[in-house]
């Protein structure tokens, strides 16, 4: 197995860093190089503002070209219960918010001409157990009613139109997820940016913020140090930004394997619709097939940061979920074996506004990619001064208690939620 993304693997780096030192005044400095970052850095180039973004490492090398590959639609929890917790008003414009964010990526790809592999197939949410199938048939009518009609609800002995496995109770199709090849997503979409003429520079992580007089930033990196009018943190899971957002951000280990090229009759065996698909458990995996008829399989595994270590173990764990799953493929070698970081909310929802002159977007909790790509755009216009871009304003964010940096409390969180899982609750 190879101990790397295969997204950043099968795909051209993006070569059009600058290589000079960072100084100068800017109108934005952008911190972050991943699709939330480059996506902002787009939209504000192609305004006319002058940008640069600082990236600690590779441009989109962290979380941006090391997640599962799905451009979803949807939110995490049950519709109906985020309604009643927020209010059908707020809860319907989240819902739309994540469907906007969707076409947001299509129409970047489609305009900037990114060769990326992006398909609209559709995502199937599989109940992981029979109480789990329950609760989302009875928030059905109200998801389909209140928010999105194309949704389907499949009763068990349909779920194997979609799925090659025995293993589930139920499912709910949703027809506008998509999916694309993250590597030449982001690759493309920097190169986008650059073309417009942002200035992106690699291993130029920010070590110092400083207010310079009025609303100005100085900003210092590993390269040099640059004064902006504004600055826009798309930082993600980082965990030495802002005290701010250290408080609020939970970074949660993912991994993923990827197995051999199937065939044609093995992928149909497995995923005749090719949609995107995820698992209603708690520690649950997501899945698909990539363009070269890899599946690419998902998840948790273990409540553990991503290292080389913990990668190796996580992956054995998603290799067994795999073989239980899809016995059918049990043998087929695993290639690719690599984990990230998601920047997790205490309630699972992305956040996004303004917090000492610096705007922000993060906290995106497995919805990445696509709210990623939606929130660099609309937060670029809320720099020009449209306030109201941003989709997600008004949204609290209180700190998570005991939570200063380090998520200490992962282990007894990853407990709690396998015995869940072992109940089926």
């Amino acid at each position: 197995m190879k101990p790397v993304s295969y997204w950043l693997d099968s795909a051209p780096a993006f070569a059009g860093g600058e290589t000079g030192a960072v100084e100068g005044e800017v109108d934005v400095a952008v911190v972050g190089g991943g699709f939330t970052g480059l996506s902002a850095a787009l939209a504000l180039a192609q305004a006319g503002a002058s940008v640069m973004v600082l990236e600690r490492g590779r441009v989109v090398g962290a979380q941006s070209g090391r997640n599962g590959g799905h451009v979803n639609n949807g939110l995490a929890h049950d519709f109906g219960a985020t309604a009643g917790r927020l209010g059908l008003a707020q809860a319907r414009g989240l819902y739309q918010a994540f469907d906007a964010a969707v076409d947001t990526v299509e129409r970047i790809v489609m305009d900037q001409q990114i060769a990326c592999d992006f398909r609209r197939g559709g995502k199937i949410k599989l109940a992981a157990s029979a109480a789990h199938f329950e609760g989302m048939a009875r928030g059905f009518d109200v998801l389909q009613r209140e928010a999105d009609a194309e949704t389907e609800l499949l009763e068990r002995g349909r779920v194997r139109e979609e799925i090659g496995s025995d293993i589930f109770h139920g499912a709910l199709v949703y027809r506008r997820s998509a999916q694309m090849h993250m590597g030449k997503f982001g690759a493309g979409l920097a190169v986008a940016a650059a073309r417009h003429g942002a200035r992106i520079f690699e291993n130029a992580g920010v070590t110092q913020w400083r207010r310079q007089g009025g609303a100005a930033y100085r900003l210092t990196t590993a390269r040099g140090i640059v004064l902006a009018r504004r600055v826009f943190v798309a930082t993600g899971a980082a965990v030495d930004g802002p005290w701010f957002f250290r408080r609020r951000i939970i970074p949660i280990g993912s991994f993923i394997i990827a197995t051999a090229p199937l065939s044609e009759a093995q992928v149909n065996s497995i995923m005749p619709t090719r949609r995107t698909a995820t698992t209603t458990r708690h520690i649950g995996n997501y899945f698909r097939i990539a363009p070269d008829n890899r599946l690419i399989f998902g998840g948790r595994a273990r409540f553990a940061l991503s290292n080389p270590a913990s990668d190796v173990k996580s992956g054995l764990v998603l290799q067994g979920q795999l073989r239980e799953m899809f016995p059918q493929i049990a043998a087929v070698p695993i290639d690719y074996c690599w984990g990230g970081e998601v920047d997790a909310t205490a309630d699972r929802l992305p956040r996004a506004g303004e917090r000492d002159g610096m705007v922000y977007a993060m906290g995106l909790s497995g919805h990445g990619t696509q709210m990623s790509v939606h929130l660099g755009q609309c937060m670029a216009r809320v720099i020009a001064g449209e306030a109201a871009a941003n989709p997600l304003a008004g949204l609290a964010w209180p700190a998570v208690a005991g939570h200063f940096g380090p998520p200490w409390f992962l282990p007894a969180v990853g407990l709690y939620y396998r015995i869940k899982d072992r109940l089926g609750a």
